[in-house]
């Protein structure tokens, strides 16, 4: 059941960690006023499972939409199990290629969303991108999911989970953030 649903028992421990960090302010959100925000940024470790996911998913729902990693290879192609399990949910990553950190080329209106309390913090101390606003992904899952931990060499199932999680979200950011949406 832990495999199926949070990946491994370290990615449930982490989610057990992140909600007090979101509840009592300590994740290092910086929230926008949702009419500024004109494109979501996705944001992961590696750009090839769950921001490459949320970026397709989120184009596909009418948004305009980029992604990054934090630490990967610009040009690397989506991770194969998270093809498939995108695949099995109607989503195509055939052709995303992964953009690093240092290749984003931030703009205005520009949203971060990332799946862990931890990148949130990276985010916040990168000096060219700590004036954006950066919020969790998880906040517009239900149940509500500060953590979203990495399906990457996890099980195929915990993958398919952590996409339909993040494909759930996608439906909600529609509606928050109106000015994000394709014209």
């Amino acid at each position: 059941m832990i495999r199926r649903y949070f990946g491994t028992l370290r990615g449930l421990g982490r989610l057990a960690l992140s909600y007090p960090q979101f509840f009592i302010g300590l994740s290092a959100s910086r929230v926008p006023t949702p009419a500024q925000v004109k494109r979501l940024v996705f944001v992961c470790q590696g750009n090839i499972c769950r921001s490459a996911f949320a970026d397709v998913a989120a184009q596909r729902a009418g948004l305009r939409t980029t992604s990054f990693g934090l630490s990967t290879t610009t040009g690397r192609p989506a991770h194969p199990p998270a093809i498939a399990a995108a695949q099995m949910l109607g989503h195509d990553l055939l052709a995303h290629r992964a953009i690093d950190v240092a290749d984003y080329m931030p703009e205005e209106g520009d949203l971060l969303l990332v799946m862990e309390v931890r990148q949130l913090h990276r985010l916040a101390t990168d000096p060219q991108l700590a004036r954006l606003p950066r919020m969790l992904l998880g906040r517009w899952t239900r149940p509500l999911l500060p953590h979203l931990h990495d399906p990457y060499g996890l099980d195929d199932r915990y993958m398919t989970q952590c996409l339909r999680r993040i494909e759930r979200a996608i439906g909600r950011l529609v509606i928050a953030f109106p000015g994000a949406r394709l014209s």
